[in-house]
């Protein structure tokens, strides 16, 4: 997926990591509660990856993770990516929202007038960034000069 929408190989997404874990790795330390995080963002979030968080089916480490993350009361913040959205795509995420878990579609606004992907991008980044209170500039804040 990374190459195709982006110019990035996946070595050099990997490389940006601290860590990386092969997603069929059950084993992995993300898939314990007792490994210590303040919060998972899913980016992006398919609608298979969303049906499974919120049916418990956990597949893949991702989804294992997000299960861990939500038993654990910690933040989870999910970039769903689809559209149109269908009454099931809808009801997943209803579900999920009931439980406290943010659904953040990358949706941008157009108050800061946007110039490039790069500021729709970074629009998408603040938002998950301003969900953890972690302080950034990568967009101007309404009201701000």
């Amino acid at each position: 997926c990374i190459p195709m929408e982006t110019e990035f190989t996946v070595e050099y997404v990997k490389s940006l990591a601290t860590q990386v874990s092969d997603e069929k790795n059950m084993a992995a330390n993300i898939s314990s509660g007792t490994h210590r995080i303040d919060g998972m963002i899913v980016a992006p979030c398919s609608m298979k990856t969303l049906a499974a968080i919120a049916n418990g089916y956990d597949d893949t480490l991702v989804a294992r993770a997000a299960g861990v993350t939500i038993k654990e009361s910690r933040k989870l913040i999910l970039m769903v990516r689809e559209t149109p959205l269908s009454a099931i795509h809808l009801e997943n995420m209803l579900k999920l929202s009931r439980l406290g878990i943010v659904i953040l579609p990358p949706v941008t606004e157009f108050y800061t007038k946007p110039q490039s992907i790069d500021d729709i991008v970074n629009h998408g980044v603040g938002k998950c960034l301003d969900q953890f209170d972690i302080d950034h500039n990568l967009y101007p804040r309404w009201g701000s000069s």
